[in-house]
């Protein structure tokens, strides 16, 4: 079952990080890479969770397997295992302060959240990271997983999104 491969990679990740290894070009094997392939993961973000979980203590391995579950469906479902060859870039996100609907921030995770979808973030950025989960947190404690599916079920609509974090 690939949720079980996930957590013992996730594990095995975090010992490997904690034992000092941060160099994630080097983290996988083979079988590792066509693991995380095979559900439409990249290599880095896979490690950025791990790297937060063992410098922040957030979010859980359970998240990261939550998110990837929301990622591994829409890149099963919608695109039919195929990987996206667009990237977001950090310059072509909105700024930490534009608003939608009257909420700061909102514009940005939106963005991420979409680019994470189709896993189109580009290496450098992050979905889930301290941010997010403090916008998520801030806006009625929503769970990044949760968001995640509601921005998937909002398609391009970002009145339902921002009628969701209201609520």
């Amino acid at each position: 079952m690939w949720d079980i491969q996930f957590l013992q990679l996730f594990e095995r990740g975090q010992q490997l990080h904690a034992d000092g290894r941060r160099d994630f070009e080097n983290f996988y094997d083979s079988n590792d890479r066509a693991f995380l392939a095979s559900i439409g993961y990249q290599e880095r973000e896979f490690y950025d969770f791990i790297e937060d979980l063992n410098n922040e203590q957030a979010p859980a391995a359970t998240t990261a397997l939550l998110i990837a579950a929301v990622r591994r469906d829409y890149f099963l479902t919608v695109q039919r295992g195929q990987t996206s060859t667009d990237i977001l870039q950090r310059d072509d996100l909105p700024t930490f302060g534009d608003t939608l609907d009257g909420i700061a921030y909102l514009p940005r995770i939106l963005a991420k959240a979409r680019a994470k979808l189709r896993g189109e973030l580009d290496p450098d950025l992050m979905y889930c990271c301290g941010g997010d989960r403090n916008f998520l947190l801030q806006n009625g404690d929503k769970h990044p997983a949760d968001f995640l599916r509601h921005v998937w079920a909002a398609g391009d609509d970002d009145a339902k999104v921002a009628a969701y974090v209201k609520s």
